[in-house]
């Protein structure tokens, strides 16, 4: 059997899979890592050549090749097909890395996306409990906003207000002294025929017989009448007018308004009110119905219905609001004023047909005024009835949308601004979300446009704050995959390194024979002789390469340890004698202590043996010639624990520190020549910190240092012998 075929049978079972080709003649084998493609370690150098590509086979034992060369041009395309389709096949001996990585970064960007998703989530619930508890001044603000900006257009006026003015009260010698004045108003208007009379004046109480009679007569002939009554200041009981007012038929109608107890802006009215299970509907609600005949009138827990119209005013937590569609001065309700009917009974007629609210507009009588959205200053009571009339005359209702349409709103704004800096670049996801915030405070005036009143608070904090939290996130990313960035260039930097250093001596004794063998008429013995050292110094290289590279693939994540029971003393036998011709040659000692039989760990044994190499090899080069190191192992309290100690220069506290810091190194330790990059420890901490252990490291300037590997003991377990390892 050839030097090459019986490399190929000692390497089949190998934790690297092997490949054959030939390059000069020489057959040589190179090995690659089952996380490598199937360029292996060369890249895309087409190593082996194609033409002496085999097809290999998978056996009971592993991949083998087989099959000849040959310099048939179509028996060559044949085997590379076949080759190139083996190859990539899928095999439990052969993992692709592209797979793994891949399902990696699947994991990985569903982690992201996950923490991303929980974030925006929780964004969502901050805004909308903040703007539940602390919104509703906003949302007044927003509404009061849009009532002043936007007023739907002018329609022909059902009311009127008959004004007790300035100029009435003045002529009547103050509203003690009213009722003579508004019973002969009455009787003029009367005349003129009028849908309905809703009067807003206090009279429960008795003023003068005679004047009270004079009034109860013209409510008597009044058609349509509706009298205004309000509650006791303990709210329980009904103050109505006097029975004589009511003997015509008058119905009776509370003159409540529902200002907000934040601002004192009355918004809407409560359009039915009980004291004591009496319930009485509001004034302008009574106008309404009387105006129109007094038809079928029907109230439901979502609507009231009058005749053929329904007025879309639900009962909320017992309270039945309906919003006000205030009058811009320039549309407002025409007021006419009492003084002026009595001195010019002609202006009587603008009555006729019409609804006809009375009360009071005189600047004097503040109590009766209220402020509304408009701003303008407070408004008369009577004022906002007659206003509350035409709301529903004109059926200009303004309502609220419902709250699960806002939310469902609201998540969707949070969507889009999520999709925006997830998938959008750069100032294109500002913009982006910037548009997603003016939507959501433009969209509220739309709906207003439309007589619905949309909520401003609640999707402007979820856009607003789900608009930072993406940016905040991503920004944080952004960071993030700079810092991955440098930090892949450093590890290319100090992979440079480390194949620069490390890979000299190899690449140079490969060189050397070659060039030995081209250059030499060399003997049959001598060319097989440095024909083992290429393979030896090849395989050795081939290893250096791997191992560092399942290092680098451990500490990014993405590879696993190989788990195999180790006998510590036999890995530090083979590392000990490995190390020995290098301490020979500075007549440096190497003294094994005794090591237990039964001592064991479980991991990767190529890693750790190039971990305790590296020590061993630390400790010979930077020891003084005539001294000794000493390799000790034992167990302790569950740990195994592998101490290599020398007699070399030392190191200080603060120098200890730092050794583990890529590319570091001493000034002792530059100062004695020896070569090194500072990379060697690093990686025996890597590969430590892989198997779960640690490095304890005690050492004193001149006295020299000990480097003990703790890792956990394994359980015993049957260790595979050499010929099961290769």
């Amino acid at each position: 059997m050839s030097t090459a075929a019986k490399f190929n049978a000692n390497r089949q079972n190998s934790a690297c899979t092997g490949k054959m080709g030939s390059f000069g003649g020489v057959q040589v084998a190179s090995v690659s890592s089952g996380w490598t493609s199937k360029m292996g370690l060369f890249g895309n150098s087409g190593w082996p050549p194609r033409e002496s590509r085999e097809t290999p086979s998978k056996t009971a034992n592993g991949w083998q090749l087989q099959g000849q060369l040959t310099n048939n041009p179509r028996q060559r395309r044949s085997n590379r097909r076949r080759w190139d389709n083996q190859w990539d096949a899928p095999s439990p001996f052969m993992p692709r890395r592209a797979t793994i990585l891949k399902t990696m970064a699947l994991r990985k960007g569903f982690k992201g996306t996950a923490s991303y998703a929980g974030l925006l989530a929780a964004s969502f619930v901050v805004a909308y409990v903040g703007s539940i508890a602390f919104g509703r001044k906003v949302d007044n603000f927003a509404y009061d906003y849009m009532f002043q900006r936007y007023q739907p257009a002018p329609w022909p006026k059902q009311s009127v207000i008959l004004a007790i003015d300035d100029a009435t009260l003045r002529a009547s010698r103050g509203l003690g002294h009213i009722r003579a004045s508004l019973a002969a108003a009455l009787r003029i208007i009367a005349a003129a025929r009028p849908k309905v009379v809703a009067v807003d004046i206090i009279l429960a109480d008795k003023v003068d017989d005679r004047v009270d009679a004079e009034l109860a007569e013209a409510f008597r002939v009044t058609p349509n009448l509706v009298l205004d009554c309000e509650t006791d200041p303990s709210g329980t009981v009904w103050e109505d007018p006097l029975p004589e007012f009511l003997n015509g038929g008058a119905k009776l109608g509370q003159v409540y308004a529902d200002p907000d107890g934040d601002d004192s802006v009355t918004r809407s009215i409560p359009l039915e009110r009980v004291a004591k299970r009496d319930q009485r509907w509001a004034l302008s609600l009574w106008a309404y119905r009387l105006s129109r005949g007094d038809p079928r009138f029907l109230y439901t827990p979502t609507d009231l219905q009058v005749g053929d119209a329904i007025l879309p005013v639900p009962k909320i937590k017992d309270r039945r609001s309906m919003r006000v569609r205030y009058l811009r001065q320039e549309m407002a309700v025409p007021q006419i004023g009492l003084q002026q009917v009595l001195t010019d009974p002609s202006v009587a007629s603008r009555f006729a047909g019409k609804a006809v609210f009375v009360g009071v507009t005189a600047m004097t009588e503040v109590r009766d005024r209220l402020f509304t959205p408009l701003a303008n200053g407070q408004t008369p009571g009577i004022v906002i009835h007659a206003d509350a009339f035409e709301t529903m005359a004109h059926g200009a209702f303004i309502t609220d949308v419902a709250d699960q349409w806002v939310i469902l709103f609201s998540f969707g704004l949070l969507v889009a601004s999520g999709f925006a800096f997830r998938y959008l670049p750069g100032w294109w996801a500002y913009l982006a979300s910037t548009l997603i915030v003016l939507a959501s405070a433009i969209t509220p005036y739309i709906f207003f446009t439309y007589s619905r009143v949309f909520s401003f608070a609640t999707p402007t904090a979820v856009a607003g704050l789900a608009t930072m939290t993406a940016a905040a996130y991503y920004h944080l990313v952004v960071r993030r995959n700079l810092r991955i960035e440098q930090t892949s260039r450093e590890r290319y930097q100090e992979a440079m390194h480390f194949v620069t250093h490390e890979m000299r001596t190899p690449l140079s004794a490969i060189q050397g024979s070659s060039e030995l063998i081209s250059r030499y008429n060399l003997s049959e013995e001598k060319r097989h002789q440095i024909a083992l050292l290429i393979n030896s110094e090849s395989k050795r290289l081939a290893r250096m390469v791997e191992i560092f590279l399942n290092v680098e693939r451990l500490s990014a994540g993405q590879m696993e340890l190989k788990r195999e029971a180790i006998d510590v003393k036999q890995m530090m036998e083979v590392c000990v004698e490995r190390v020995r011709p290098l301490g020979d040659r500075k007549h440096i000692g190497i003294a094994l202590q005794p090591i237990p039989e039964d001592l064991h760990i479980s991991g990767d044994r190529e890693l750790m043996e190039y971990a305790c190499y590296n020590l061993l090899t630390n400790a010979v080069k930077y020891s003084p010639q005539r001294t000794e190191v000493t390799v000790t192992g034992w167990k302790d309290d569950g740990q195994i624990r592998i101490a290599v100690k020398d007699q070399g220069i030392g190191m200080d506290q603060k120098e200890v520190k730092q050794i583990f810091q890529k590319f570091y190194r001493t000034k002792k330790a530059e100062e004695s020549g020896e070569a090194g990059t500072g990379i060697g420890l690093s990686i025996v901490q890597q590969i430590v910190e892989q198997h779960s252990g640690r490095i304890e490291v005690t050492s004193q300037p001149g006295a020299g240092s000990c480097f003990t590997l703790v890792v956990p003991a394994a359980a015993h377990a049957r260790v595979p012998t050499a010929a099961e390892r290769h």
